[in-house]
């Protein structure tokens, strides 16, 4: 089975339509485990009808719902919940899934056997009322550890983890200020998983004012997302990363052991080490733009 992972925040708006696609899946081995972030609308009210209409033992919350943790970490706190899944997939309140989407997955996971595999797959951006469909970026280079400290190329909305990739997740605690998914990406790849990237969109994602991150239209955008931010923000969530993982390397590949040793001494020492660092193979974004950006940032930052 097949463990849905449903964090909700004042998302009365449009719950009711992730929920019907729940519904419409083609894969019918699903379970829902949802965890409120602290709504102060009608979400929980939606949640406890949905409940009774599909039945508690394919719907149930989570302990500790209702307290504000934040997304990511609460995200984070509903892996233990469904400790017995085969695989369990993050789903945002807002979007819509196709009626693929878990029946891909399962797909895209079925090779597995006992190693940590992640799913994802493209999505397409819609506005608010669902209209207006564009493919998201589909990434160039191959996923992998260290360049997923530089960039998360993992959409949350579309990711499905077997149970070996939920339980390494669950083991390394993510760092104050991560988003799940990209800590979820850090961290397989760091510990020796692989991650499936299905060039078929799975889900509309649906972007509006209230969306926590959002989603770029172009590789261009995203750079220049990047420059308007600053390096601020970012260096500081990847020493937050590479020292999280340092302090847990019992997990970690003895490959990933020696780059997060080596990006670490990095980070905190000066030019010479930046620059012994920045030549760990593999420790580069999606596009030459930038990777020049980043370099400039790791070396200034």
């Amino acid at each position: 089975m097949i463990a849905i992972l449903l964090s909700t925040y004042n998302g009365a708006r449009f719950l009711a339509e992730q929920l019907d696609s729940f519904e419409q899946q083609t894969d019918r081995d699903w379970c829902l485990v949802w965890r409120d972030d602290g709504s102060t609308d009608d979400t929980r009210t939606i949640m406890y009808d949905f409940t009774a209409r599909i039945g508690e033992m394919r719907c149930r919350e989570a302990a500790g719902s209702g307290v504000h943790l934040g997304a990511a970490q609460s995200f984070l706190a509903l892996l233990p919940e469904a400790a017995d899944a085969e695989a369990v997939a993050f789903a945002d309140q807002d979007d819509v899934w196709l009626p693929d989407k878990l029946a891909r997955a399962r797909h895209g996971l079925a090779s597995a056997g006992n190693r940590a595999v992640l799913y994802c797959a493209r999505q397409y951006l819609v506005d608010e009322h669902l209209q207006g469909r564009r493919l998201s970026i589909l990434s160039g280079n191959q996923p992998g550890f260290p360049a997923s400290l530089t960039q998360n190329i993992v959409h949350g909305n579309t990711m499905v983890m077997n149970r070996a990739a939920a339980n390494l997740v669950s083991r390394i605690p993510g760092p104050l200020g991560t988003v799940h998914d990209w800590w979820s990406y850090i961290v397989i790849t760091a510990c020796g998983g692989e991650v499936v990237i299905d060039p078929k969109p799975v889900v509309l994602y649906r972007q509006h004012k209230g969306n926590l991150i959002g989603s770029p239209p172009s590789t261009l955008a995203r750079a220049i997302a990047a420059i308007r931010r600053g390096p601020g923000s970012f260096m500081t969530m990847m020493r937050r990363h590479v020292f999280q993982l340092a302090a847990h390397t019992e997990y970690l590949t003895d490959q990933a052991r020696n780059d997060v040793a080596r990006i670490g001494a990095g980070l905190r020492g000066g030019i010479a080490r930046r620059t012994h660092a920045l030549r760990c193979p593999g420790l580069k974004r999606q596009t030459e733009l930038e990777n020049v950006l980043f370099r400039f940032w790791f070396m200034i930052g």
